[in-house]
């Protein structure tokens, strides 16, 4: 039980850095037209953007290996359930508080939110793919904490 505990809390982390260097390196990159739409500022406000592609990019692999884990839940399936619970906090914490999509979480004031909220705040202010910064989203830079 420790041991699938630890396999869910290991692949947990490991998703911070897998969405870092997918959001640097492939929605910046070759995957920009459908992240593009994520940084204009839109006023028709549309339910979904292209970029919400990236939701099932990245949900695929966690409901795989949960599927194939599943009888006996086998280590697969922790790493599976780890990066499923990762989904679920970028959602709560991008979409949900950063973007305010939904009417939830709008009063959590911290200084750990203020700082994720000025890291992507500085993320954003780049309408281009080039020359971006803070691409990760739990794991935010000394500086924002600083500025609080």
């Amino acid at each position: 039980m420790l041991l699938n505990l630890l396999i869910l809390i290991l692949s947990f982390v490991a998703m911070e850095a897998v969405a870092w260097l997918s959001h640097k390196f492939l929605m910046h990159g070759l995957f920009w037209y459908f992240h593009e739409d994520h940084h204009k500022h839109n006023t028709n406000l549309k339910p979904f953007e292209r970029n919400d592609f990236f939701f099932l990019l990245f949900a695929t692999p966690g409901i795989i290996f949960i599927f194939l884990g599943f009888d006996g839940y086998t280590n697969i399936f922790w790493v599976g359930l780890g990066i499923a619970l990762y989904g679920f906090a970028y959602f709560l914490i991008h979409d949900v508080f950063i973007h305010r999509r939904l009417k939830w979480l709008r009063n959590i004031d911290s200084k750990y939110f203020r700082a994720i909220r000025k890291a992507h705040k500085m993320h954003h202010k780049h309408l281009e793919k080039e020359d971006g910064e803070c691409f990760g989203m739990l794991w935010v830079p000394l500086k924002y904490f600083k500025e609080q």
